[in-house]
């Protein structure tokens, strides 16, 4: 069972260069997506339809992404700070979760976002339009909560200015966790979500035994081993070490995605079976 610390969540939100906000590049984001189609119930499935407009999950999984280059102010100026948070003091956090986040305006972080479009989808006084971009910031904003260096520290944006090696090309840290490590396999976004995709009941039943800010904390605590170990000169054995943790972290964000979407979309879906088991909340 994943350790519920929801109530020891600290978050600071720091300045930080647009390249953070970068997730698991394309396939990363394209691996959650398609492998929480194949959670889904048929219900959030019909759901969806009208809002996907044609498209899939993993299609739409990079579209937050893709609108940066929007030229509007939100995509320009405020919508970076949807894709991250920085957490201080693990060990000694407050409460700072907002789960009534119902604007755009309110959003200061990752799960501020996370939250917006939860009640965004589940609201009958939202539009359509407003839906459609609710769940397509949704689905990505689920994939980056899993990136461990969306968790990480303000200092060094999320390990951009860390600088490393990647079988001798220069890189960043967190270009390595973005990308890299994940296109290293030669796998395409459907090939990679073949090898990890699962139907085991009890890992299932763990992943959805969680909350937003329990893959945000669980983030926050895999960056900060990365950080402490200070490995710089990335090869064989370093993929060896953390492909696992990819894999794991993907398989996460897959599984924990439907579960979201069939808590939303389908009354029937049954908790730690195919839906996460959120608590109702007032702050």
């Amino acid at each position: 069972m994943l350790t519920k610390n929801i109530s020891n969540l600290l978050i600071a939100t720091a300045i930080v260069t647009s390249s953070q906000v970068l997730a698991w590049g394309q396939n990363g984001h394209r691996i959650v997506g398609e492998l929480a189609t194949q959670h889904l119930t048929s219900t959030t499935a019909h759901a969806l339809k009208p809002l996907l407009e044609g498209d899939s999950l993993a299609e739409v999984s990079t579209w937050a992404d893709e609108m940066r280059s929007n030229k509007s102010t939100f995509w320009k100026k405020k919508s970076s700070k949807w894709h991250y948070i920085n957490i201080k003091d693990a060990d000694n956090m407050h409460q700072h979760v907002h789960h009534n986040i119902s604007s755009k305006e309110q959003v200061k972080n990752i799960l501020d976002g996370i939250y917006y479009g939860i009640n965004t989808l589940e609201s009958e006084k939202t539009s359509v339009d407003e839906k459609r971009f609710a769940l397509r910031f949704l689905v990505h904003l689920v994939g980056d909560s899993h990136q461990p260096f969306h968790a990480g520290r303000a200092d060094d944006h999320g390990g951009n200015k860390i600088s490393v090696t990647f079988f001798g090309d220069k890189t960043n840290l967190h270009s390595t966790w973005d990308t890299r490590l994940i296109e290293n396999e030669r796998l395409s976004y459907s090939e990679f979500t073949s090898f990890i995709k699962t139907s085991n009941k009890a890992i299932i039943q763990e992943y959805l035994d969680s909350e937003p800010a329990d893959w945000l904390l669980e983030s926050h605590n895999i960056s900060e081993k990365i950080y402490n170990l200070n490995e710089t000169d990335i090869s064989y054995g370093y993929i060896y070490k953390y492909m696992p943790t990819v894999k794991t972290r993907l398989q996460q964000g897959g599984i924990r995605l439907a579960g979201l979407l069939n808590q939303i979309f389908d009354k029937n879906a049954q908790p730690l079976v195919s839906a996460l088991k959120l608590s109702k909340h007032e702050n």
